[in-house]
């Protein structure tokens, strides 16, 4: 069994909006020489401050890294209606200030060969997203759709050409499930293998859930779906939720 790495001090480098709802925080120093290089997509644990010196663990993706620094980009959701302290750190936060960093875990890649990908997720999911859209071969097919909250929330993603970007605005995370699981409806199912790939808040999971694998008829080596948020929830509330949803929904 391999042994968990312990977690490393990071330097803040740099914080900046990307979007207006995504803001970038760069982090880096000495820890970046005991990182594993190859990481772009991978996860990992931020370390914030919390209650009676306990740190609060909140999972992000390496939108991409360097030798110099791994960037990691926050969705900004909830706001002005509480958005919880990732993204309280994230808005705040000051170069030269440190924060504690556990992983990296691995990435949830596409895998190659298949006919058509379809790709969907929302904000919090567009890292991993917009890795796995520049990591697929230049002949690749599929769509994507990606929930943002403003039109000026789209982003320049580098794909082939033959991937479609749908990009659905919803101002208001977390609320209307209904529409998006409708525009994955609305797709026309193509020939050939299909692979999806879903990241999403939680009710919209398991919508698409009961769309692809429920009437579709995809299986795991088709399909990786996963909810990366819920509303209204914490990440250790999420969790709790998540797991009870897994095990009731593999019996």
């Amino acid at each position: 069994m391999n042994k968990r790495p312990e977690p490393k001090l990071f330097e803040v480098l740099s914080a900046e909006q990307v979007t207006p709802n995504m803001r970038r925080v760069s982090i880096g120093g000495p820890a970046m020489a005991a990182f594993p290089a190859g990481q772009d997509g991978g996860y990992v644990k931020l370390m914030l401050p919390g209650a009676d010196e306990k740190p609060l663990l909140r999972t992000y993706t390496i939108r991409s890294q360097s030798a110099e620094a791994l960037d990691i980009d926050f969705a900004l959701h909830g706001i002005g209606g509480g958005g919880g302290p990732a993204v309280s750190w994230a808005q705040d936060v000051n170069p030269g200030e440190t924060i504690r960093v556990g992983g990296p875990g691995p990435a949830k890649t596409l895998p190659p060969g298949a006919d058509w990908y379809l790709v969907l997720g929302d904000m919090t999911a567009l890292p991993a997203i917009a890795v796995n859209l520049e990591a697929l071969p230049d002949d690749a097919v599929g769509d994507a759709v990606i929930e943002i909250q403003t039109e000026d929330d789209r982003q320049d993603l580098r794909h082939p050409e033959g991937v479609r970007l749908h990009w659905v605005i919803n101002p208001e995370p977390g609320h209307q499930p209904e529409m998006f699981e409708q525009i994955v409806r609305s797709l026309a199912w193509r020939k050939g293998r299909v692979y999806a790939w879903s990241a999403t808040e939680f009710e919209v999971m398991r919508r698409v859930r009961t769309y692809l694998r429920g009437e579709c008829g995809l299986g795991s080596d088709q399909l990786y779906i996963s909810s990366y948020w819920k509303q209204g929830l914490g990440e250790d509330q999420h969790r709790v939720v998540k797991r009870a949803d897994a095990e009731t929904a593999a019996g």
